[in-house]
């Protein structure tokens, strides 16, 4: 066997064959090149596997394979986090794409500070013809040194809860943030080590934010200033497909369809549960694991009541960059793709 990579890239994949190419050609265009990418395909039914053994013959530095069965969204991301070699990891989206020097830039921040134990750039939004639709700062204090801080405002801003700006109003506000891009943290470069010491990823109803919190609690994040990293959104996305709770435990294990054995009550309070690990688990000093349950316990009411008196919706003012980012200026692969539409498009 070769030596291991710093790095390792895991994709997890079922049915994507409309968007993979591009993304194995964003990361394999990566200005870093230490890295294996670890492709792991959920018994797919369309064209995925065609697209990841050609793509393995041309790099070897692609590890292919094939699940016999569907495991689900979240076995399938444990998966290759388990057959990781690198000092580092990363999960991969088979149809997001990746800015150039994204890797380059995630790993140079974690060799520059050992506290840092995750490392992601600023996020776009685009559509299924790879078009930015939204590009905005990241909107988390998750590099602040104190560890209930992070916790808390990603807690907190994972629900639209903010504290408010106005020396008016006092306390927390809920903006009205629907259609606003969120913090995609789960797809940033982590320490292997830290990342396997929060994992595996459970198949419960956000199961993703509780990773994120765990991992916030054992360190800060830093985010490059630059939009390197672009999040798919379509309609055909898997939890835009499955919106409903219990199908979208499904998608993350099939096991969830069984209503018997895993009830609505159950889904919910394993979510809670997630919170409650990670704060007991984490490396904290008595004073900040009490002030993390004084969060979580606030988080928690302030869910309750919100179900029974909805908070007024506050717009959340914040300027759209997408003008100012070009994704076939920043991602490998998509020059002559794009070119070749141009082309297209004169007649040629």
């Amino acid at each position: 066997m070769t030596s291991a990579p710093r790095l390792s890239v895991g994709l997890p994949v079922y049915n994507g064959e409309d968007y993979l190419a591009e993304s194995i050609e964003a990361l394999l265009g990566q200005t870093y090149v230490d890295f294996e990418l670890i492709i792991s395909d959920n018994a797919s039914t369309d064209a995925t596997a065609d697209i990841c053994r050609r793509y393995g013959k041309q790099d070897s530095r692609i590890r292919y394979v094939r699940q016999p069965r569907n495991i689900g969204l979240s076995l399938n991301h444990n998966f290759v986090l388990a057959e990781s070699r690198g000092e580092f990891f990363k999960w991969a989206a088979s149809d997001d794409l990746y800015g150039r020097n994204l890797l380059q830039r995630c790993v140079e921040a974690l060799d520059e500070d050992p506290d840092v134990v995750l490392a992601h750039s600023w996020e776009a939004a685009i559509d299924g013809s790879g078009t930015v639709m939204q590009a905005m700062d990241y909107p988390l204090s998750t590099d602040s040194p104190r560890a209930p801080e992070r916790f808390r405002n990603i807690l907190f801003g994972s629900s639209g809860l903010f504290e408010s700006s106005d020396p008016a109003v006092s306390g927390l506000v809920r903006v009205d943030n629907r259609g606003i891009l969120r913090a995609c943290d789960i797809y940033g470069v982590t320490r292997t080590a830290v990342m396997r010491r929060v994992a595996p990823l459970g198949s419960y109803h956000h199961s993703d934010r509780i990773i994120i919190c765990a991992l916030a609690l054992h360190g800060r994040f830093h985010m490059t200033p630059d939009w390197l990293y672009f999040r798919r959104d379509t309609p055909d996305r898997t939890y835009n497909r499955s919106p409903k709770l219990r199908d979208r435990c499904e998608v993350n294990d099939p096991v969830r369809k069984n209503k018997l054995l895993h009830p609505t009550a159950r889904l919910v309070a394993e979510y809670f549960w997630g919170y409650v690990r990670a704060i007991q688990h984490a490396p904290l000093s008595p004073s900040d694991r009490r002030e993390c349950y004084r969060n979580l316990v606030q988080w928690t009411l302030d869910r309750a009541t919100s179900k029974v008196a909805p908070r007024h919706l506050v717009p959340l003012e914040a300027p759209d960059s997408s003008d100012a980012v070009s994704v076939r200026a920043a991602v490998a692969g998509q020059e002559p793709k794009l070119a070749r539409a141009a082309d297209n498009r004169d007649g040629n």
